[in-house]
């Protein structure tokens, strides 16, 4: 395995470790409110219910960039890691350095964009 593949098998496990260790924490702002009128006022529950619908959201986002670091390190292993899903090119090591999941290079990542 190439040098800079081996890296990046290192960074994409480091970020893979963090946002599960992320969404362990989130874990208790997911919970269901509870809607007992006699516990807590209206406007506590409003609230209590717009925390669980960004808990929600921001774990969705999390599930979301594991599967992308998923799939990227299934590529490391595979050997097509840094070649675009899209058109078979390489991705330059810079868009690599910035984001090391990337599936895509930056023309077809643009192309998707204005799609």
């Amino acid at each position: 395995m190439d040098p800079w593949i081996k890296e990046a098998v290192v960074i994409l496990s480091q970020e893979r470790d963090a946002l599960l260790d992320e969404l362990e924490a989130i874990g208790d702002n997911v919970k269901p409110v509870l809607l007992d009128q006699s516990t807590q006022g209206r406007l506590s529950r409003a609230d209590s219910m717009q925390r669980q619908a960004m808990a929600i959201a921001l774990v969705e986002r999390k599930k979301l960039a594991l599967k992308k670091i998923d799939a990227a390190l299934a590529r490391c292993h595979s050997g097509t890691y840094g070649i675009c899903c899209d058109c078979g090119e390489l991705i330059s090591r810079d868009r690599l350095a910035a984001d090391p999941s990337t599936p895509f290079c930056s023309q077809c990542m643009a192309e998707r964009k204005i799609r």
